[in-house]
This record gives C-alpha cells, sequence and structure tokens, in this order.
C-alpha cells in the first residue's frame, strides 16, 4: 500500500483506537501460502520510536489462531527497521522492540505457519532513501541471525521501494540476500521486492523484471514479492474495482517473465472492496494465480491487525469487513494448507508425499 495513504490510515486507526518444488510435493493445495499482512508494530511510524499501545501495538497471538483455524498459513508481520535497531544501521537490537518481535513470530510458526517478517520501509531509513548498501546488509546479518534456526520464517527484505533517484534497488536487495545468508540463516525463504511499490501490473514496464533478473542467492530460494490492488490507480485506497477481470488482467504481463525466466512470485498485497463487482474480481485473481501455481507460490491479504476500525479491506477477526464477506470465497480458490506434521487436514486435503 502506498506510503502516504498508509499513514493517513494508520493515524486515524490509532486514534480510533489504531526450492519451492520440494515443499510443493508435499501439498495437494493450489498455493504454498496464503495469508494476511498482520499489522500494528509499524504504525505511528511519523514518532520514533514511538510507545507501545500508543503509537504502535503488536497483534493479537488469538487472531493467529483464528485464522490458521479458518485456512490461512502465512502472516505478513510489518515492523519499523528503526525500531528494531535505532540511530545506525549497523547498531545494535532494540530489545524493547525485539522481544516482543520475536516472540510473535515464534508464536505463529510454532502452529505450523509462516512468518514474513517485512520491514516496512519504503526502502527509506528515517525518511531517507537507503543508498548505504553495506550498512543495510549488516541490518539484516544482525535480524536475520535472530531467527536462523527457525527455517519457517521468511525474510522480506524490504516493502515497496519508491522514487529511489539514483540508489539502485537491485543493490539493495542484493544486500538484504547477502546480510541474511551472512548470518548464518540458510534455510529460509528470501523475498525480494521492486521500485514503483513493487506493483504486479508494472514489473515489466518500470524495469523491475530486468533490473531484478541478476539477483542470487547461494541457497536459491529467492521468491519475487509483488502487490497488486484492484481499484483504479491500483494504490489500495478505493473499496471500488475496475472491472470483474482486472486481477487477471494485471498480472498476466507478470505472469509471462515469471515463465519466461523460470522465476517464482507471491501477491505480498492485494485486496478489493466487499461488493459484488470486487468479489468477482479477487475471484478472478485467485483463480488466475491457481492456473499458474507453477510460478504464482500464494497471494497475502491487506490487511489485518488489531487497530484497523473500519477500514475498508479490513480481515481481522471476528468482524472485519473482509472477514466476514471476503474470505469464505476466497479459501475455496486458494486451498493453503499447515505443513504441521498431518498426514491430512479436514477442508484442505493436505498431504504428504
Amino acid at each position: 500500500m502506498y506510503l502516504g495513504n498508509l499513514l493517513l490510515v494508520a493515524s486515524t486507526a490509532v486514534l480510533a483506537v489504531a526450492a519451492p518444488s520440494t515443499e510443493k510435493s508435499k501439498r495437494a493445495s493450489k498455493f504454498q501460502w496464503f495469508g494476511v499482512n498482520e499489522s500494528g508494530a509499524e504504525f505511528g511510524n511519523g514518532v520514533l520510536p514511538g510507545q507501545l499501545n500508543k503509537h504502535y501495538t503488536w497483534p493479537p497471538t488469538s487472531t493467529v489462531d483464528t485464522l490458521i483455524g479458518r485456512g490461512m498459513n502465512a502472516f505478513r508481520v510489518p515492523i519499523m527497521m528503526e525500531r528494531l535497531i535505532p540511530t545506525t544501521m549497523t547498531g545494535n537490537l532494540n530489545y524493547t522492540y525485539s522481544q516482543p518481535m520475536m516472540q510473535y513470530l515464534n508464536y505463529i510458526t510454532s502452529k505450523g505457519a509462516y512468518a514474513i517478517l517485512d520491514p516496512h520501509n519504503f526502502g527509506r531509513y528515517y525518511g531517507n532513501v537507503i543508498s548505504d548498501f553495506s550498512g543495510f546488509e549488516a541490518w539484516w546479518k544482525t535480524t536475520a541471525a535472530l531467527f536462523k534456526d527457525n527455517d519457517k520464517i521468511i525474510f522480506d527484505c524490504n516493502n515497496e521501494p519508491h522514487d529511489m533517484g539514483g540508489v539502485s534497488t537491485s543493490r539493495l536487495m542484493q544486500a538484504c540476500i547477502n546480510g541474511v545468508r551472512a548470518s548464518g540463516a540458510n534455510s529460509q525463504y528470501i523475498f525480494v521486492e521492486g521500485t514503483s511499490w513493487s506493483g504486479a501490473w508494472t514489473w515489466v514496464s518500470s524495469g523491475n523484471g530486468a533490473d531484478l533478473l541478476s539477483l542470487s542467492d547461494p541457497q536459491n530460494k529467492i521468491i519475487y514479492e509483488m502487490h497488486q490492488y484492484l481499484d483504479s490507480d491500483g494504490s489500495g485506497t478505493s473499496a471500488n474495482c475496475v472491472s470483474s477481470t482486472i486481477g487477471s488482467e494485471r498480472i498476466k504481463a507478470a505472469t509471462a517473465w515469471l515463465k519466461a525466466n523460470n522465476k517464482k512470485a507471491i501477491l505480498g498485497e492485494f485486496a478489493g472492496g466487499a461488493n459484488t463487482q470486487c468479489n468477482n474480481a479477487v475471484k478472478d485473481l485467485l483463480t488466475y494465480m491457481g492456473a499458474n501455481a507453477d510460478v504464482w507460490l500464494g497471494a497475502l491479504w491487506w490487511g489485518g491487525g488489531p487497530w484497523w476500525g473500519n477500514y475498508i479491506f479490513n480481515m481481522e477477526p471476528p468482524s472485519g469487513t473482509a472477514y466476514t464477506q471476503t474470505l469464505p470465497l476466497m479459501l475455496p480458490l486458494a486451498e493453503p494448507c499447515l505443513d504441521n506434521g498431518l498426514e491430512k487436514r479436514t477442508k484442505n486435503s493436505c498431504r504428504k508425499s
């Protein structure tokens, strides 16, 4: 979601309170990952470091339990880089922030689901475009070391870089990959994002496809993360969708790029309003992705979290608009399942090979 819009919604909400083929062989489901962004810890990003439960919060674990019970198996957790490692990217952890972060992410993975650590910084640190690649690598080395033995943690290099000037997004993503692997975290997937808000619909035209093609990982576990909203400008700020087929239309070029280059991807953010046209557009999107599950490994709804209030895409149980009206129509199309050691799971028919 675009930065300015996120700040507006988050501030309002606060005031209102605010590789892959190996694992796939074990599954009968369409998607390797299907879930939601659980917001809260990135809120109040205009106030750093901010005060817990005033400027930011950690989502409740009860939500994780509920959504896993409904069939979700992946949770993207936005955080702020500056809260985790303040002052300088080469500095030390802020334990006031890192300890509850670790507890929350480890809780998710203890339930058999995947936790995606998302520095929700838009390619910036204290508001400045990150051009210190070695510093960014150091930030990731320190951060990834916290989870180096947990293979259900996924590292999302940075949320929606945009307007980067002369700074290379490719070099930024490679620094992330290098830092993660230097930490000793070798079993985890790494999600890389592109500039122009990492939009799927502009993936090829923005140059992301060409720019990020040369990224390398010694563990060969890079997943390209794209975002796609269905409103007129793709910003995710309107409950109206362009058409009932806009979902598949907007990701076709990216899908062709993935197939041509033998790459895998996930939609790290997507959403549509709770109305007939958007419901059809969301179903169209997921159906198209399911038909191309050789390159699309999953999708994550934006968004959940306890401070969203009456947000148009609210996936938070028990009464969020998307939770009550949109989730039921998505689950049969996504068919996610937990890798939790069970031979089968009722509703999802997960099986081991």
